[in-house]
């Protein structure tokens, strides 16, 4: 019987070592070996799929083309979804690092396309002779934001999405992950009627339980993905019972990463995929 194998996905890249959701993130956590690159996606005033963890630009690290530091109330003022990528792009969001992560390298960078990451991360694993990674594609969305920093419907959202994917990465490559459980039920259904191919599929929960999580879902997920503080080994064994993986986020100490492992789970998101790596590959 093959090993089961443990796997270490990098949130946002490696968001402990370089600015989150970049090309240098995702190309430093191929470097590393990790097994998945976890990144966000949003969608722009003309239609483009745009890798970035807020529908806006963030004061803790965004500044202007001009160099001058985004500030905290502009933020929703500079809605990724009013703006087009050629503006996006134009705005840099590694340059001042992120004093949430001081061992972050700061270093000139934007927010990539999805096309132009998959693009890269395929090339440059290709070059390198590396191992085939996942990626594990957050759909940015949340009910109350229909229509004002997303498309108004989810179907348009995650066809946007669907098309960039279909170009570059197997679907067997590809789990998609979202907290908006209307996201997920709308791929699931997809899948069911063969519009899409077989994506894996991760509900991502904060606090809530398994069992409530299930039936709000209305199927069976590939992967459970809840905040790492909130699982139980009770939790665990209930997903393995119904053959549901457990990949919780997001775990940087090298304490709770091996907690984690105790609990039973197959696996966890981090922003520091160096410290998990040097553990277990």
């Amino acid at each position: 019987m093959p090993q089961k194998t443990f796997e270490i996905e990098g949130h946002r890249g490696c968001r402990g070592l370089m600015p989150e959701n970049t090309i240098p993130a995702f190309q430093k956590a191929l470097d590393l070996g990790v097994d998945t690159l976890e990144l966000d996606v949003c969608i722009s005033q003309d239609y483009q799929v745009l890798v970035s963890h807020e529908p806006y630009m963030n004061s803790l690290f965004a500044s202007h083309p001009n160099g001058s530091p985004v500030l905290k109330k502009e933020e929703k003022t500079l809605n990724l979804y009013r703006m087009n990528y050629q503006e996006i792009q134009q705005f840099d969001t590694g340059l001042r690092g992120n004093k949430l992560f001081p061992a972050q390298q700061k270093l000139a960078t934007h927010k990539p396309l999805l096309s132009e990451m998959l693009a890269f991360c395929e090339n440059y694993i290709q070059q390198k002779g590396l191992k085939a990674v996942h990626y594990n594609i957050e759909i940015k969305s949340e009910e109350k934001e229909y229509g004002i920093s997303q498309p108004e419907s989810i179907e348009v959202f995650s066809d946007l999405v669907y098309q960039v994917l279909k170009q570059f990465i197997p679907a067997e490559r590809v789990i998609i992950q979202s907290f908006d459980f209307n996201a997920l039920r709308f791929w699931h259904q997809q899948i069911q009627s063969k519009e899409y191919p077989k994506f894996t599929l991760s509900a991502l929960v904060e606090r809530e339980g398994v069992e409530p999580s299930l039936q709000k879902l209305g199927f069976l997920p590939d992967v459970f993905s809840p905040y790492f503080k909130q699982l139980t080994k009770g939790k665990v064994a209930m997903c393995h019972q119904k053959g549901i993986k457990v990949i919780p986020w997001t775990v940087n100490e090298i304490d709770d990463m091996l907690a984690m492992k105790a609990l039973g789970t197959d696996g966890l998101i981090t922003d520091y995929p160096d410290r998990a790596l040097k553990l277990w590959k």
